[in-house]
């Protein structure tokens, strides 16, 4: 039997009108969608008329449903993986499905689009000829730190995503390693109050903290020369 297709897609980080015609008409054509939040992802499909079964997959299930996802692709039914929001494999558990569908013979076909990463770095007006992407920064204080030294001896720009309630944080740890450099900082990319921010690590820090801060931010470090002050102990 010829197995189906893992189709990776990319949905919307906000705006529902960036979901491209190629996804749609992809996810109208598989048996199965595998997805981080099945209400999340059963919201989007109803909002542009798609009926198809939908299966949880994410980081607390992926060793119980992976199993069963390559089954079903095994029996020729194609399924396409999507994350809450953005491209899967970025900062969630999607790439272990596509490394095990690989390893099982099962075709995957990548479906572009919508990324929180380029969105900011297109926005950003910062050099980005070459760029790392660190992820969410870690939570505790010491390795948050060591983190951005690491990432700032890579000697180019760098894109970070941080929680609302760790932003502050972050932004002061940045300012302790990379100094006053300019960054960018990207809030609720792509809705209603998206939000695109310049300043140095300091001067965003205050604008925050004077007020509730909500939504995903994506964080854009420009490489710096300059010498920067060393961490605080």
């Amino acid at each position: 039997m010829t197995p189906g297709t893992l189709y990776v897609v990319a949905t919307p980080i906000g705006n529902l009108e960036d979901i491209t015609l190629r996804a749609l008409r992809v996810l109208k054509e598989v048996g199965l969608v595998a997805c981080e939040d099945t209400r999340r992802t059963r919201t989007l499909l109803t909002h542009f008329g798609i009926h198809v079964p939908v299966t949880s997959y994410f980081e607390h299930n992926k060793m119980a449903k992976g199993p069963a996802i390559i089954k079903t692709l095994r029996e020729g039914k194609s399924v396409a993986l999507v994350t809450d929001a953005g491209t899967p494999g970025i900062s969630d558990p999607g790439f272990l499905l596509v490394r095990e569908a690989r390893e099982a013979g099962i075709p995957v076909v990548p479906v572009p689009g919508p990324s929180a990463v380029v969105a900011a770095l297109s926005a950003a007006g910062i050099p980005a000829d070459s760029f790392v992407f660190g992820g969410f920064l870690p939570v505790k204080p010491g390795k948050r730190i060591h983190r951005l030294e690491a990432l700032r001896g890579l000697e180019m720009t760098c894109v970070c995503y941080e929680s609302p309630h760790r932003i502050l944080a972050a932004l002061e740890a940045i300012g302790q390693v990379f100094g006053p450099v300019e960054i960018v900082v990207a809030r609720e990319l792509t809705k209603q109050f998206e939000e695109i921010v310049r300043g140095t690590p300091e001067a965003l820090r205050e604008r925050f903290a004077a007020g509730t801060v909500r939504g995903e931010f994506t964080l854009v470090i420009p490489y710096t020369e300059k010498p920067c002050p060393s961490p605080k102990p």
